[in-house]
């Protein structure tokens, strides 16, 4: 059974609220699921999970949360080459250039994007907290 961390941080309940629904998915789909709190998720952590979902609202002028999501990711972002990953997060104003960067930057970590990433305006939807089901699927 592979064993998958989902890591997010949530200002407003939204992406929290993702995050419940990627893990269902991840348990939906046989896999067992974790959520582990930012300030515990470290760099030696990394290899404990065969997978990990990050979370991640946009902040500011499209980027991410920067006093405790992004030093986190920061710190953990040389151990991504060759692990399964995928994002969510939601949004308030912009487009989601927030989350194509970190897409693309994972992608440039040499991190296995295991689906597209999730993304909703504000609140997320039933449509959104299926996507998200479905990306926590894709983990397992």
């Amino acid at each position: 059974m592979s064993k998958v961390a989902v890591v997010f941080w949530s200002g407003t309940g939204n992406t929290e609220a993702m995050a419940n629904a990627v893990v269902e998915g991840i348990k939906g789909a046989g896999a067992e699921a974790e959520i582990v709190a930012l300030s515990d998720f470290t760099y030696q952590k990394i290899d404990e999970y065969d997978a990990i979902a990050f979370g991640c609202p946009s902040m500011g002028a499209e980027q991410l949360e920067d006093s405790e999501f992004e030093p986190m990711f920061t710190a953990i972002e040389s151990k991504l080459a060759g692990k399964k990953i995928a994002l969510f997060g939601s949004y308030g104003w912009g487009d989601g250039e927030w989350m194509r960067n970190w897409n693309d930057q994972c992608i440039n970590d040499g991190a296995q994007m295991a689906c597209d990433f999730v993304i909703c305006n504000n609140t997320p939807d039933e449509a959104a907290l299926s996507e998200c089901k479905a990306l926590g699927a894709a983990l397992a």
